[in-house]
């Protein structure tokens, strides 16, 4: 009991470092043409390092915590209204690619091959969803005048949202490439401490 309570416990902080992590990589901005930020990366990593369960839970935090207000998402933001405007969708989309990621573990294991596609899945639906939620909102409004962009966000369009997506895929492919060396290191501290890890 004493060692399940303990491992409790590690969950709690690393999920918990995990949302912070997520909140960190929303506020790097890499200048380019179309200006984007690490937060998709941030998601990637956390689900590779702390699994589908845990991974999905960090997600979860990290939204909540910009939902009551804190300035975690991109442009140091916070509030409902941010989930609520037209980007929101491609935040809350975040938890589709956890969801996708653990379900994907359960089912099929946790082989490269397969974390390649839970994560290439994940990151299709996150789009679908959030781009069908910005048409929704561009639909209820009057124009982009009156559309809710996050802080140094600029209008998007079909030019701009497929190099994000390129972008995007080429991180699932990074992060993967390196993961496992990173989950070795991470599996065996466990190890060291006598704790069980979930797949």
């Amino acid at each position: 009991e004493k060692s399940a309570k303990q491992f409790r416990v590690a969950d709690l902080a690393y999920m918990s470092i995990g949302a912070a992590l997520i909140a960190v990589c929303a506020w790097i901005t890499i200048p380019a043409a179309v200006p984007f930020t690490m937060q998709t990366f941030g998601v990637f990593c956390i689900l590779g390092l702390l699994g589908g369960k845990r991974g999905t839970v960090s997600i979860l935090v990290y939204i909540l915590l910009g939902a009551v207000g804190l300035p975690v998402f991109s442009g140091f933001g916070g509030g409902i209204g941010i989930l609520f405007g037209t980007t929101g969708g491609y935040i809350v989309g975040f938890i589709f690619i956890g969801l996708i990621y653990w379900s994907a573990e359960k089912l099929f294991g946790s082989g490269l091959p397969i974390r390649v596609a839970a994560m290439a899945a994940g990151l299709a639906v996150c789009y679908a969803f959030g781009t069908a939620w910005f048409m929704f909102v561009y639909a209820r409004g009057a124009g982009e005048s009156q559309l809710h962009i996050l802080p140094g966000e600029s209008f998007p369009d079909k030019g701009q949202q497929s190099p994000q997506l390129l972008r995007d895929a080429g991180e699932v492919a990074h992060i993967v490439g390196k993961e496992e060396v990173v989950l070795l290191v991470h599996h065996h501290a466990f190890e060291r401490r006598g704790a069980h890890v979930d797949a």
